[in-house]
């Protein structure tokens, strides 16, 4: 295990036109800024998942797809994850959730915190992440970040969020940061056992 902690901004949107690029941008311009760990964008649209159809649960790590192999490898490589949602129809976007289902043992010992947009700041988006994130061993961090179309987009399009938006993603980072260091323990300890 690296000294150095290191957490994924994941993108959680691929639409076109989707704003969680620049929303991914602007937490990882904030997270820079930082020295106790290190950042990096992983966006789902690098990674083209297909719908989870294997026959054998993720638990078992017996997955047929190269695809689903990289992408295993990508997120096992992180301490922690910032997940970076918009909300559809009151609830996160599909190719999010399928991205979450297809891997387990990746996910687990591990910290999440959110950041959501959307009418009403990604907020049911992130509710039910957080249900997702609890069955996959996630420890979800109290912490979110609710950016709103009307009130932190010029036209619906371009990220201006206010300032206590700010304030909000630096304790989302530092409960991050926090339990990915914790966690790292728990599954260092595991590693030890299981050998």
């Amino acid at each position: 295990m690296s000294s150095t902690l290191r957490i994924a901004i994941l993108v959680g949107s691929t639409r076109t036109g989707r704003n969680g690029e620049g929303v991914a941008r602007w937490v990882l311009d904030r997270a820079s800024r930082r020295t106790d760990a290190t950042f990096e964008l992983v966006d789902l649209a690098d990674h083209p998942l297909p719908h989870l159809d294997e026959a054998l649960p993720p638990r078992m790590q017996q997955y047929q797809n190269p695809l689903v192999w990289e992408w295993s490898r990508v997120i096992d490589g992180y301490d922690g994850y910032v997940v970076v949602t918009p909300e559809y129809n009151h609830a996160p976007p599909a190719v999010l959730k399928n991205a979450m289902d297809w891997l387990y043992h990746e996910w687990t010992d591990k910290a999440v915190g959110f950041v959501g947009y959307g009418a009403q700041g990604g907020a049911r988006a992130v509710e039910q992440l957080r249900l997702v994130a609890g069955e996959l061993r996630l420890a979800d961090v109290r912490t979110a970040v609710g950016l709103s179309l009307y009130d932190d987009f010029e036209e619906f399009r371009t990220l201006a969020p206010r300032e206590r938006h700010a304030r909000d993603l630096d304790a989302t980072l530092d409960e991050v940061v926090a339990w990915s260091g914790a966690l790292a323990t728990v599954r260092a300890a595991r590693a030890v056992s299981a050998a």
